[in-house]
């Protein structure tokens, strides 16, 4: 059987794999969240890597029915623009004034390395996410969170007590998970007051 003769655009070829490489860098971002074995922080492709996992295995507690593989391509480029905006702590006040704006211009530059159809592509899915319209924007925004909140009981509540964050201060950011899933914001919420018993959170 005689292979198939295949054609290469080679600008586009050579823009995807700019973009490829560009986003390598996503692993030199470092996140606040500790791993869950407390031996080093988490980077942002970490991060990008396990909330994906977190939506697949999880996606049957979504409150509404969604499209699994959707969830995991807008989370897949969510977390791209760190690149450039880096990652900003969920209890940074400062840094959460300007973050969309810094990341909306990350998004450009990053975005933009792609041929023009994957650029508008993954750019929608990034608008998506931030939009928090959909059911699995939501999902998505519900697993993001999620995550680190579970390494941070993991770990003791290292990120929590480095930065001085009250249970209130994670009650107040967390509780529109619930958008995206009732039964794991509930979880959260009885592991949360189980941190504050055993000191790893402040009241």
């Amino acid at each position: 059987m005689r292979a198939m003769d295949t054609v290469v655009d080679a600008d586009r070829l050579a823009r995807q794999l700019a973009f490829l490489i560009e986003c390598d860098r996503l692993k030199s971002v470092v996140r606040q969240t500790l791993n869950a074995d407390a031996r080093r922080q988490e980077n942002s492709a970490e991060h990008s890597w396990a909330v994906c996992l977190f939506a697949m295995t999880l996606a049957e507690h979504s409150s509404v029915p969604i499209d699994v593989a959707r969830v995991i391509r807008m989370l897949l480029v969510h977390d791209v623009v760190e690149i450039d905006a880096g990652d900003t702590f969920a209890y940074d006040t400062a840094g959460l004034a300007d973050q969309h704006e810094r990341e909306a211009r990350a998004a450009d530059r990053l975005f933009g390395l792609l041929p023009p159809d994957q650029a508008a592509e993954f750019r929608a899915l990034w608008e998506e996410f931030e939009a928090q319209e959909t059911p699995e924007a939501r999902f998505a925004m519900t697993v993001d969170r999620l995550q680190p909140m579970l390494l941070n009981c993991l770990t003791e509540g290292a990120a929590w007590r480095r930065h001085g964050v009250t249970h209130a201060q994670v009650l107040q950011r967390n509780a529109r998970m619930a958008s995206g899933s009732v039964a794991l914001w509930e979880h959260m919420r009885a592991r949360l007051e189980d941190a504050v018993r055993r000191g790893f959170l402040s009241p």
